[in-house]
């Protein structure tokens, strides 16, 4: 697994985060906290989650201040239970006071996502199937959000829109009048247009699904079906398309879905509803 502050997009993130916060200083620890007063901290969680983060929460103390020591205790992925330390630093007071509050933003929400990730993915081990992402994402904190599905042991849908062609409702509608039986139409222009992307459709019916499979796209998803319906759809798809099932797939339920025989569920809810993880920052020494 890459780490995410690799990412040129990471990296331009973290230094705009600090500057929204930081604005023209801190005014509190220019008013109250020496300039040569040293500390030692740590981050831990209140509550059990899976690690994800450590290496933005760590760019983020290095932009502010260089000097500072930053050691990762628990890796991203990893689980950990609650108060254990995650990360310990220690050098200027000033600067980690500083860094505090967007490198705890970032590893919460990180953190939370990487969580729900795992208990989607634990609930359907046994079938093998692939928990996969969305675009549902907080605009400008997508590759974060996306590497935390990673941590969770997900897997990453497409990036954006410029990576997989995704032939979706509102798509289908304007091709053709909607026409549910010149679905394989559809991809076969799609092909054309972008021949190095693998196709995806979206169909919403048994009938929508044979309609697409003449084309043999690479992917077929199974929008808000009844488990009978996508059953008929993957033993359709068996051996010429890979199918996904996508909709309102709960915790609850994913394991019933799964049992369907899908290649993979997609959830948005891995990242605009996984809320935060409980994180905290506690000095372990300050300098004397």
């Amino acid at each position: 697994m890459k780490d995410v502050m690799k990412s040129p997009r990471a990296a331009a993130a973290v230094r705009l985060a600090i500057e929204e916060d930081i604005g023209s200083g801190d005014a509190t620890s220019i008013a109250l906290v020496a300039p040569d007063a040293k500390a030692e901290g740590r981050i831990f969680p209140r509550v059990p989650c899976v690690v994800s983060g450590t290496t933005v929460a760590r760019a983020v103390m290095r932009e502010i201040d260089p000097s500072l020591k930053v050691k990762i205790l628990e890796r991203d992925g990893s689980r950990v239970p609650a108060g254990r330390d995650i990360l310990v630093f220690k050098g200027r007071a000033r600067s980690i006071l500083a860094a505090e509050r967007t490198a705890l933003n970032f590893m919460q929400r990180m953190c939370a996502t990487a969580t729900l990730t795992r208990k989607f993915v634990d609930a359907v081990a046994r079938r093998g199937t692939m928990i996969l992402d969305t675009r549902k994402t907080t605009p400008g904190l997508r590759v974060f959000e996306k590497y935390a599905v990673l941590c969770g042991g997900g897997c990453n849908h497409r990036f954006g829109m410029f990576d997989r062609i995704l032939v979706k409702d509102n798509h289908r509608k304007l091709w053709r009048g909607g026409n549910p039986d010149e679905l394989d139409k559809a991809v076969e222009a799609a092909r054309k247009a972008f021949p190095e992307l693998a196709v995806e459709v979206e169909v919403e019916s048994v009938r929508e699904c044979v309609s697409a499979l003449k084309a043999k796209p690479e992917w077929i998803m199974l929008d808000n079906m009844s488990c009978a319906e996508m059953k008929k759809c993957v033993k359709l798809c068996k051996g010429v398309s890979k199918t996904e099932a996508s909709g309102g797939i709960t915790l609850e339920r994913v394991k019933e879905v799964a049992a369907t025989g899908v290649d993979a569920i997609s959830l948005g809810c891995l990242t605009h509803s996984a809320g935060s993880v409980d994180l905290s920052l506690e000095w372990k020494e300050t300098a004397r």
